[in-house]
């Protein structure tokens, strides 16, 4: 039986890149009149589109000029990938992971753009790992918590979703791949304030994931078919 289809979130999964992103989202948005700190990115909007951020902001403090937003989030991106490039490093366990699942296909599904994938990807040392087997939502231009960019990168890899593993810190990712009709492991770093959703797996850190996956490979995909009476 072929192997599953691994495909892993980036930020928070793979790269601590989330406390970069929250400081530099924080600065960007209060320098345009809308109040947002670190905090509130990694509680209430961990793994969210920045435009669905800013619009949630919108809703609850005003609008903002167009022009302005977008002169922010340009100088936003261009301050964060400097940051990514000199500051980021993996999740604990993460390179660990892969290197013990290396014989499973995979990709990254991610919500953010193809260069800070890239960017990411390249200053942690996995860009030979995965290659071009990225997954963008500004690229399929399907954004999680819909479950079409898992979809969409299934297809791709030339994979039906009930034969992918999807691995996601962030609930918006978890319940993606869940709609999609994955078997899903999230990644719970924040038990104590995070609830895993029912259906998915959870994990409080990257050393367990080969176990689980293993496991899951022998239990769903090595299982042996069910036998067909043929009657008397």
């Amino acid at each position: 039986m072929p192997l599953p289809l691994l495909l892993f979130d980036c930020d928070g999964t793979l790269v601590d890149s989330e406390p970069l992103l929250a400081e530099e989202m924080a600065i960007g948005l209060n320098s345009i009149g809308l109040p947002f700190v670190p905090a509130d990115y990694l509680g209430e909007f961990r793994g969210a589109r920045f435009r669905r951020i800013v619009a949630e902001l919108q809703q609850r403090h005003g609008d903002v000029d167009p022009d302005q937003l977008d002169r922010m989030e340009s100088t936003m991106r261009a301050k964060l990938a400097s940051r990514l490039a000199q500051e980021l490093t993996l999740i604990p366990g993460a390179g660990e992971a892969l290197a013990a699942l290396a014989t499973y296909p995979s990709a990254v599904v991610s919500n953010g753009p193809e260069t800070k994938i890239h960017t990411a990807l390249q200053t942690t040392g996995l860009s030979d790992y995965f290659g071009n087997r990225l997954f963008s939502g500004y690229t399929a231009n399907c954004w999680k918590p819909e479950p079409c960019l898992h979809l969409h990168a299934a297809s791709i890899m030339g994979y039906n979703a009930y034969d992918c593993i999807a691995i996601d810190d962030a609930l918006v990712g978890v319940r993606a791949a869940l709609e999609a009709g994955m078997t899903v492991i999230h990644l719970n770093r924040f038990p104590d304030v995070e609830e895993t959703p029912e259906n998915a797996i959870m994990i409080s850190n990257m050393h367990q994931l080969p176990t689980v996956v293993e496991r899951l490979y022998r239990e769903i995909w090595r299982a042996p078919m069910p036998k067909h009476s043929t009657g008397g």
